[in-house]
């Protein structure tokens, strides 16, 4: 993976998710959890993970060494390498953004609320950064922020032609459905393109959304933060900042904290 600007400084921040069925695994999650969190503690890391039956999902920060040591651990012997190869998004900054280590089971990763919905099974059609911009210029594809309210405001994607994405007004990611229900009658077969912070949210708003019958359902991989570490800034359809949940508050290209971040457009 290509490693983003200033990869010199003394903090790792890693996110990282993957949906994959640990529901034979319920049973041994929670000494799972604490575990990992032992193992954590060792290597001077910080964050929190949550796991649950549909899988991981989480930030968390230390010395570079460490990190790479807890991804291939979580990949590995943790759960007999049924997660498989995780590839997070990596960022780098000067202090530890997190005070705590905290691994939590919780019954979803990324909290929807809506029984039946299996990104574990299937889920919509991924889109690289390099081809993102493509996509949403689309005048045909409707173009969705699944994030909350609050993060919007503070930066989004924003079209060739001006038009921003569209913002669901939520204040968690459980009143999203509310949101689709309200709005799909408005949206007339037409493609749809979604994204979030890191890719978590909007794999499993795809995966809702074809479970509805919408079949042109596309979300971008890696999420804003793959699209900032990997296109350039000279073309870049993303205007404002990316909130993160940790002590930085928001990140622009590059992967680089923003100061003072941008709260508004």
């Amino acid at each position: 993976m290509a490693k983003p600007e200033h990869a010199d400084k003394a903090i790792c921040v890693a996110a990282l998710y993957r949906f994959v069925n640990l529901q034979d695994e319920r049973s041994n999650l929670r000494a799972t959890a604490k575990a990992i969190e032992h193992r954590m503690a060792e290597l001077a890391i910080r964050g929190t993970l949550i796991l649950a039956e549909e899988g991981i999902n989480g930030t968390i920060a230390g010395p570079t060494p460490a990190i790479d040591r807890m991804i291939r651990d979580l990949g590995g012997h943790f759960f007999a390498g049924k997660l498989g190869v995780i590839t997070p998004s990596l960022s780098y900054c000067d202090a530890m953004p997190f005070e705590r280590t905290v691994v939590k089971v919780r019954r979803e990763i990324v909290t929807m609320g809506v029984p039946g919905t299996r990104p574990t099974e299937i889920v919509g059609q991924y889109v690289d950064p390099s081809d993102w911009n493509k996509l949403i210029d689309d005048p045909d594809v409707i173009v969705i922020d699944t994030r909350n309210d609050f993060e919007v405001e503070m930066g989004t994607f924003i079209s060739r032609d001006g038009s921003a994405a569209i913002n669901p007004r939520t204040v968690s990611f459980r009143e999203f459905p509310d949101f689709v229900e309200r709005s799909r009658a408005s949206w007339h077969s037409k493609p749809i393109a979604m994204f979030c912070t890191g890719g978590i949210r909007c794999e499993k708003a795809t995966s809702y959304l074809v479970s509805l019958g919408f079949r042109d359902v596309y979300h971008l991989r890696g999420g804003i933060l793959g699209y900032l570490r990997d296109v350039d800034p000279s073309v870049s359809r993303w205007k404002g900042g990316c909130f993160v949940f940790d002590s930085r508050v928001a990140i622009g290209h590059g992967l680089t904290p923003l100061d003072p971040p941008p709260f508004s457009l």
